[in-house]
């Protein structure tokens, strides 16, 4: 079972860090002159799920076939290792359905080739999740672009992403130059290699918050020169955006979030497997079975009353 929360329970968590935008007036600093209240714009839109519309173009074969496909997946999303499906070789027409019934959801993983390559693959992998949180589509693709692989994936993250994190980062943090107006950063990379160093599978993460520490240009010099960005990228769409980076470090992570003007408004470095921010729960994978449940007996409702059935 994933040891993780709900991605519901994160976003609604208290903000670790005092937010105070430039420009407010605070109590007792209201101006004589009256002028305007100048406040940071308030996200407004917060995702919620909504359940796919079933195609209403597709006949009553279609639907059940891609059905099917579905019910074959929802069988085993609880298994502790489920099997991914291929997509591939089915129909078009088929595919096109499933494609509109999944949609894509809030998470994208990107895995950056090394020499045209992803370990002993020349493949561009490309993840999203979709609508249903835990319920991936990985697909892969040839230099020159053909698709060669279509999966359905049930997980907390792909595993090639932190597979290929891992196999392409360093054990320890290598030696660098120190800029001469570098003040923190140094102590912070004694520390980061004391946490990399002793770090061990199932331990609770380790968070170093870059917001509120006194950062010189140099100490971030520093930092970006001895961290340099790995090769999985996580990008979550939720509540503004959050940012998650392997970097060059095994189980080093940056992790950052903007609001939806795109300033950084958290920045930390998290000492884990990976970050529980990126992670579906298995909460979240038994919501989406359930989800997926009644999507499929919607399908095959609407198979049933389609003309081509009648």
């Amino acid at each position: 079972m994933t040891l993780t929360r709900s991605r519901k329970d994160i976003a609604m968590k208290q903000f670790p860090i005092p937010v105070i935008a430039e420009g407010l007036i605070g109590p007792g600093t209201q101006s004589d002159e009256g002028e305007d209240f100048n406040y940071m714009p308030i996200p407004r839109e917060v995702s919620t799920f909504r359940m796919p519309q079933v195609p209403a173009q597709a006949d009553g074969a279609t639907l059940r076939a891609a059905g099917a496909v579905l019910a074959q997946f929802a069988e085993t999303m609880l298994e502790p290792s489920p099997p991914p499906i291929e997509l591939l070789h089915l129909p078009d027409h088929v595919v096109e359905v499933l494609n509109q019934t999944l949609g894509e959801g809030e998470v994208s993983v990107r895995i950056a080739l090394q020499n045209g390559r992803i370990g002993q693959m020349q493949h561009d992998v490309r993840i999203q999740e979709t609508v249903f949180a835990g319920v991936w589509r990985q697909r892969h693709f040839s230099p020159d672009g053909r698709l060669v692989n279509d999966f359905l994936i049930a997980a907390s993250i792909p595993r090639i992403a932190l597979e290929f994190a891992e196999a392409t980062s360093l054990p320890i943090v290598p030696s660098v130059d120190i800029p001469a107006g570098a003040m923190n950063a140094p102590a912070l990379l004694t520390e980061i290699r004391a946490a990399v160093s002793g770090f061990k599978p199932g331990q609770e993460a380790r968070v170093i918050n870059l917001t509120l520490l006194p950062l010189t240009p140099d100490d971030h010099t520093l930092l970006d020169r001895a961290l340099p960005p790995g090769s999985v990228a996580v990008l979550s769409r939720g509540f503004g955006n959050c940012r998650v980076s392997s970097t060059t470090i095994r189980h080093l992570w940056r992790v950052q979030y903007f609001n939806s003007m795109q300033t950084l408004i958290l920045n930390t470095l998290e000492v884990t497997r990976v970050p529980e921010v990126a992670l579906a729960a298995q909460e979240d994978i038994a919501d989406s079975r359930e989800r997926l449940g009644e999507l499929i007996d919607w399908m095959e409702a609407d198979a049933a009353s389609s003309p081509a059935a009648a």
